[in-house]
């Protein structure tokens, strides 16, 4: 990986709420082709993830790759793998680099879930009687597990029960995130990695959005514990020890080492191993530990060798 920049964070509804995921994974793409130098026709394609893509017209990766200046000679792929989307574009483009097919590779994942639509369904042939229900396409298509019909925070209420995690370990999980990631906004940790998104007005100039604003700032363990139970009447998980609902984009730039060296370009880091794993669709939040025990396994690692672990905290 010779590249990597995002978006800051948006809240649902906040900052970039204006702007559609291709909008948005569009300055990204741009900024990181800025950042290196890179030109477009060295791009030999770019995969990024989306989930939310109703509305969103045809193939939204190629969208972004075009309206970032990339050449329309090089292909784009829109991958849907849920809350995996963007690791398993990120994984694609090592496995096509390893394999020779490419040199430079964009991926990485856009997401607007401000912009998910609603829909009607069988609007095409009618509802003779009774009620007709529209469905929110941010729950239905991102937020629902399409096995036992129910929402995602079931499946974490679920392995809060399985597990035995009570509330007050999961309260004070989150809000030592929190408390870190507030505190490394403030010291300017995410300043290089973000890239300023410009949202244009209706009057005046645009407005430049550059610091993420879903962090709780403040938050205390009592701000937390006030919190009610957002999925179960007598639940542990709440929508502050749970994750957000949020806007954005993220892409890194996966070249060979060859071609790195070649155009000079620093390596930040080298892939050893990835793997993929499957769980039981009601308790979904595992599936990073057999995923994890493969990966470590591939690379020839044990947990011990690990200085740093970057985890994602749905729930």
């Amino acid at each position: 990986m010779v590249a990597a920049g995002r978006s800051a964070i948006a809240s649902f509804g906040g900052s970039l709420s204006s702007l559609s995921a291709v909008e948005i994974g569009t300055q990204v793409v741009s900024g990181l082709l800025e950042k290196t130098g890179i030109n477009t026709d060295q791009v030999d394609e770019v995969i990024l993830g989306q989930v939310l893509t109703a509305g969103c017209g045809q193939n939204p990766a190629r969208q972004t790759a075009i309206k970032a200046g990339l050449s329309v000679q090089t292909p784009a792929l829109t991958i849907n793998k849920v809350c995996g989307s963007g690791l398993k574009a990120v994984q694609m483009a090592v496995q096509a680099i390893q394999l020779g097919d490419a040199d430079i590779i964009i991926a990485g994942g856009q997401e607007s879930m401000s912009n998910a639509p609603h829909a009607l369904p069988n609007s095409r042939n009618g509802q003779r009687m009774g009620p007709w229900n529209m469905v929110d396409t941010m729950i239905t298509d991102g937020l629902w597990d399409a096995f036992n019909d129910y929402h995602m925070g079931i499946t974490a209420e679920n392995i809060a029960e399985k597990y035995e995690i009570d509330r007050e370990a999961q309260d004070a999980f989150a809000l030592g995130s929190q408390n870190k990631a507030e505190q490394a906004q403030a010291d300017g940790k995410f300043s290089d990695e973000i890239i300023a998104i410009s949202i244009p007005q209706r009057r005046g100039d645009p407005i430049i959005f550059d610091k993420d604003e879903n962090i709780r700032l403040g938050a205390t363990i009592e701000s937390i514990a006030k919190m009610r139970p957002a999925f179960k009447r007598d639940g542990t998980v709440t929508a502050a020890n749970a994750s957000s609902l949020n806007d954005g984009a993220a892409a890194v730039i996966v070249c060979s080492e060859e071609k790195a060296k070649e155009l000079n370009l620093p390596v930040l880091a080298t892939v050893k191993a990835y793997a993929n794993a499957g769980v039981q669709p009601e308790i979904m939040g595992t599936g990073p530990i057999p995923a994890s025990q493969r990966c470590l396994e591939k690379a020839g690692w044990t947990i011990n060798d690990l200085d740093l672990i970057e985890a994602n905290e749905a729930f």
